[in-house]
């Protein structure tokens, strides 16, 4: 066999691997997956009317929904892949690492097991909490097929880039509770971005630091692409951001795994 052979058919080893964890311990996923429809229902319920009134849009929740569905579904992206930096440091500190390195399999096999397996998990679960908000009313009637071709792209791609971070996260990890420690942030950063108010409508001080951000540009776009809405300059900051975040993961993760083992 060839070597691209070798190497695709042992990363299919591994992402088998991964995915059969997944199946048997899915309390990790289903707990991370809980948040954004926690907070989802909690906003449209409890802060629906309040919120849709505070942005013009009259007492109608419906209108909140609309804007409110497309940053959680980046944010469920965020909190899945912290289940993939425990996992990593799992791997990393129990042994099955040192074992892999003894055996004749391709060495990017054991990194590509874990990335597609946890991009297809955060897919899964965005097509979930996307069904859970098309269920409590959200609609994107404006949006065309192509639009809605462009959305679940950017969501892959946003997908992949915050795995690749959250595998270098758990390859540094000492432990399974500091590698959740260290991948908080993919699921705070949301909470400070437009997913759930305009920018516009935050303090001066606070806005650079919501703007500024990989999950905001992101959020805009998708915001844009399911609602039909103009995306202006946050298209090409959501890409950019994706592919600089994927560039960094990966080399970071690549860096961390051949490093020799103390």
């Amino acid at each position: 066999m060839s070597s691209l052979a070798l190497a695709v058919r042992d990363s299919s080893t591994m992402l088998r691997r991964n995915l059969l964890h997944a199946r048997r311990y899915p309390s990790m996923t289903l707990n991370l997956l809980l948040t954004p429809i926690m907070l989802l229902l909690l906003f449209v319920y409890v802060f629906g009317d309040v919120m849709s009134a505070g942005m013009g849009g009259g007492a109608d929740r419906s209108a909140y929904i609309a804007y409110l569905v497309p940053g959680l579904l980046l944010m469920t992206v965020g909190s899945t892949t912290i289940g993939t930096a425990v996992s990593v440091s799992n791997d990393m500190t129990e042994g099955i690492i040192a074992r892999f390195r003894t055996m004749a399999i391709h060495r990017g096999s054991v990194l590509v097991g874990h990335v597609v397996g946890s991009v297809l998990q955060s897919v899964a679960s965005v097509v979930l909490v996307g069904g859970v908000g098309v269920a409590i009313g959200f609609r994107s009637v404006d949006a065309t097929a192509l639009e809605w071709l462009a959305a679940f792209g950017l969501l892959t791609a946003f997908a992949l880039a915050l795995t690749w971070i959250a595998v270098g996260m758990g390859m540094v990890s000492p432990n399974a509770e500091a590698a959740s420690n260290n991948a908080m942030p993919l699921i705070f950063l949301p909470l400070i971005s437009s997913a759930f108010v305009p920018v516009d409508a935050m303090p001066g001080w606070f806005r650079p630091i919501a703007e500024y951000q990989p999950f905001t540009p992101a959020i805009e776009t998708l915001r844009g692409l399911l609602l039909g809405t103009e995306i202006g300059v946050n298209g090409w900051l959501a890409l950019g951001w994706c592919l600089a975040l994927s560039v960094l993961g990966y080399f970071w993760s690549k860096a961390a795994f051949d490093r020799d083992p103390k």
